[in-house]
This record gives structure tokens, C-alpha cells and sequence, in this order.
């Protein structure tokens, strides 16, 4: 594990919750100067901590109106870093992991309706070489989508 301080994982802790918030908020809140949170955040950077930022996006409102996670198995686990290739140009796969259990892979999709859906699965994933086959699951409601707590106490 990195070795970070207290005033490391606080600042992170406030960025997880907001990505957005100005570092000269942040300092107020936990009473640095804004310097001190810009040093800090390069140097959260360059340990490889930080590695971007993200939006958060309501794809339903962009009439994107499907979630699925799809168990892909594969031919052989051997296998997983040449499907991953392909995977990787398919857009509306926005996550997937390399598994233990019933799947090699387990993937989020993200699609417009059924048709799309299916479109997807049967013309793109479904092609490519090494996949034995899917198992398709439709989220009905997402209940749960925050960040770890990494100021819990450890231990």
C-alpha cells in the first residue's frame, strides 16, 4: 500500500465525493493553503493514485435505457487477454474483469433498448473468436454507486 498520510486521504476522500470541488475549498475545509492540496495532488498523480477524473453520467437521460452485465465464458481462460482486445472496441461495454468463479469475464453493457441490446450481443460480442458463450443480466435498478471510504478505521 502507498504511503500516504492523513491530509493525503482526506483530500482524496473529499475529491471522491465530488470530483469537481476547487482545491481552494478543499483547503478551506480542512485549514491548508490551496498550495498545499495542488503539491499534494501531483504527488498523488505521480505515485499512479490518482489517475484521472470521471463523469458521472444518467445514461437513461441520454436514452440509453438498458444496464446488463454479461458472464462471458470463454473457450479457454488462456484466451482472456485477446478477447479483452475486442471488447475494448465495443462501446457500449463500460466496465469488465477478469473473474473466478462460473465466468472468465463478467462485463457492463449499457444500451438504448432490448434491440440494441441484442444487436450487440448477437453482431459484436457473440463473434468474436474465443467466446463459448454469454449469460445476460438486465438491471432494473442500480441501488448502491459510491466510492470506498479510506477514512475508516483500519483494523
Amino acid at each position: 500500500m502507498a504511503d500516504l498520510d492523513k491530509l493525503d486521504k482526506q483530500i482524496l476522500s473529499v475529491l471522491m465525493q465530488d470530483a469537481n470541488k476547487p482545491y481552494t475549498d478543499i483547503a478551506k475545509k480542512l485549514y491548508v493553503s490551496g498550495g498545499t492540496i495542488h503539491v499534494r495532488m501531483r504527488k498523488l498523480k505521480e505515485m499512479g493514485i490518482v489517475e484521472g477524473a470521471n463523469l458521472t453520467i444518467n445514461y437513461e437521460k441520454l436514452g440509453y435505457d438498458i444496464v446488463a452485465f454479461l458472464g462471458i465464458y470463454l473457450d479457454k481462460s488462456s484466451l482472456y487477454d485477446d478477447v479483452s482486445l475486442y471488447l475494448e472496441k465495443i462501446p457500449e461495454i463500460v466496465g469488465a474483469h477478469y473473474t473466478t468463479g462460473l465466468y472468465n469475464i463478467f462485463a457492463k453493457i449499457v444500451c438504448r433498448d432490448t434491440n440494441h441490446l441484442r444487436d450487440v450481443l448477437h453482431d459484436k460480442i457473440q463473434r468474436i473468436p474465443g467466446i463459448q458463450r454469454t449469460e445476460t443480466f438486465i438491471s432494473l435498478q442500480e441501488s448502491i454507486n459510491r466510492p470506498v471510504n479510506i477514512l475508516e478505521k483500519e483494523g
